[in-house]
């Protein structure tokens, strides 16, 4: 019996290393790291639109959803004609036949 106790403790004392230890590749040049964060990559930015440039004789439908100007010698504009009017789209001022709403005019803001 102490015989045979013995022999399993050997046994165990042997084989316990061998299954802790880790594969070994040779392929693999850097020592393994345990607990290893991976590096996050930053989100790419993203493109800023393109400025959209408004032609004259050009069709704008949705003129109404702009914002009209009505003190229009003070952003240094013209008198609008009859049945026109003045709106500013992002950094221009349009002039816009309410009607037909085609483009009279184009001023870029300073």
């Amino acid at each position: 019996m102490k015989k045979a106790f013995l022999i399993a403790l050997a046994g165990l004392m042997i084989a316990a290393p061998m299954a802790q230890a880790q594969q070994y590749r040779p392929d693999d040049r850097r020592p393994p790291q345990h607990n290893q964060v991976k590096p996050q990559r930053p989100a790419p930015h993203k493109a800023a639109p393109k400025p959209y440039y408004w032609k004259k004789g050009q069709n704008m439908r949705d003129w109404r959803r702009h914002n009209e100007i009505n003190d229009y010698r003070r952003y240094g504009l013209r008198k609008p004609g009859r049945d026109q009017r003045w709106i500013r789209v992002d950094n221009q001022y349009l002039l816009i036949g309410i009607t037909s709403g085609l483009i009279a005019g184009i001023v870029t803001a300073r």
